[in-house]
């Protein structure tokens, strides 16, 4: 075949296949519509509410039974960690009221009967009491205090000198630190010196 037949035949196949997709959109249409109008005729129906008639007989219609009822819930009393701890400090503090109370009211029946005990002992030495009488003073001789004679004393000069003992101490240690030949010569001399100063202090 040449070129100008093909152009010829290339419109016809276009239009068949125009034609075909117009032939299947309107059945997809017609199946929708069908579809939609099916649905809104069962809506239709549902919403219409339909008696139901008693049944072709003489008998009385039973009363259907209830379904068991439950009983209703009671609610629990709820206790608190808290509360408890509350009612538990107030039970401790009145017993602590109590007790101070009560050795409050102890101590003050201990001190009136102390102090009775001691009226008591009162009462009864003054019935053992002799009176006797008193001197009267002598008023043409009356009392007239005197100057002592007595010289006052004179204060002496404290003495701060260091024990024996305690200044040999010290001198030894003093000549433990020391090092060398030459120190060690004079430690005699320093043991005399401290030993001499130490008696001239007792002497005076």
């Amino acid at each position: 075949m040449s070129g100008p037949s093909r152009l010829q035949h290339l419109p016809s196949s276009v239009e068949k296949a125009e034609a075909l997709y117009q032939q299947r959109g309107q059945l997809k249409e017609e199946q929708l519509m069908k579809k939609i109008q099916k649905l809104v005729g069962e809506e239709e129906k549902l919403r219409m509410p339909i008696a139901q008639g008693l049944p072709w007989t003489t008998d009385e219609p039973k009363c259907l039974i209830k379904p068991p009822v439950k009983k209703n819930t009671i609610p629990i009393d709820l206790k608190l960690h808290s509360d408890i701890r509350a009612m538990e400090r107030a039970r401790f503090a009145h017993q602590v009221a109590e007790k101070g109370r009560l050795i409050k009211q102890n101590k003050m029946e201990r001190e009136r009967q102390q102090k009775l005990e001691e009226e008591e002992e009162i009462k009864r030495l003054r019935k053992e009491l002799i009176p006797k009488a008193q001197l009267m003073p002598y008023f043409d001789r009356p009392f007239v205090p005197r100057r002592l004679k007595k010289q006052p004393t004179v204060p002496r000069e404290p003495k701060f000198c260091i024990p024996r003992h305690k200044t040999i101490k010290c001198c030894r240690m003093s000549c433990n630190d020391m090092s060398g030949p030459s120190q060690l010569q004079h430690l005699p001399s320093s043991i005399e010196k401290a030993e001499a100063l130490y008696k001239n202090r007792i002497l005076q």
